[in-house]
């Protein structure tokens, strides 16, 4: 039995971490037996989640453990895909993960109140004397790494740009079809859904979630991908102001 570690479900989605959903979406899409188990990044071979637990076998990053997985147990996430289409597929998937999802993540953690609705919380199991220097650790780790990233060298609303300009991309990219890459999800579906979601959950309000609704097709798609591959989660794309 596999284990896949992650943060666990909150903030109205069924996993915290984008990352983690994706892996959980390719070990859907593969037909393996999985079980999720909550664990912190400092568990992990490569101090970040997702990891996999595989007969013994640590695997770290999600990149990694779709490889793993398809070389131990002989699928193709890409099947049907042609080389152009394989090529593509990276390409966007690197969009998806590099850039993108470092803007959609930006209002998680440097909109205040977004901050204290959502990671504030990652410490409340803890002793109160102990949160306050958890949570001031957990800041400076992930301003460095949005420093090192190049985003938060910018101003909001040219983060917002640089995110709607993804948006605008992968909107064009969908088109009419189902699913990215055509008629079936293939590995990309797995992550750009995940950032999708992560974006448009309720239990985050932003200027670049109100940009990802703008783009029915986007919308439409995240919904599909959510029932196909978490038919039993109960999903609502309601925001935070409608339902006020």
């Amino acid at each position: 039995m596999i284990i896949l570690y992650g943060a666990g479900p909150g903030f109205g989605l069924p996993e915290i971490s984008p990352y983690t959903m994706k892996t959980a979406v390719q070990l859907r899409m593969a037909k393996l037996d999985f079980v999720v188990l909550q664990a912190m990044p400092a568990q992990s071979p490569k101090g970040q989640l997702p990891f996999i637990d595989d007969d013994g076998e640590l695997v770290a990053d999600s990149t990694f453990i779709r490889l793993h997985l398809e070389w131990k147990y002989g699928f193709d996430l890409d099947t049907g895909l042609d080389a152009r289409q394989r090529a593509d597929a990276w390409a966007i998937e690197r969009m998806v993960e590099n850039h993108f999802g470092w803007t959609a993540a930006w209002p998680r953690y440097f909109m205040e109140d977004n901050f204290q609705r959502g990671p504030a919380r990652f410490f409340d199991q803890l002793p109160e004397e102990r949160r306050p220097g958890m949570l001031e650790a957990m800041r400076s780790r992930v301003a460095t790494n949005f420093r090192a990233v190049g985003i938060t060298r910018h101003e909001p609303d040219e983060i917002e740009w640089l995110g709607t300009r993804s948006l605008q991309s992968l909107s064009a990219i969908l088109g009419e079809k189902p699913y990215l890459m055509g008629d079936e999800p293939s590995g990309v579906d797995a992550i750009a859904f995940a950032q999708l979601a992560g974006l448009l959950t309720p239990h985050f309000d932003s200027p670049l979630r109100r940009q990802a609704e703008g783009f029915l097709n986007l919308s439409a798609y995240t919904d599909r991908m959510m029932a196909r591959f978490y038919p039993d989660f109960v999903w609502s794309r309601v925001g935070i102001l409608e339902a006020a």
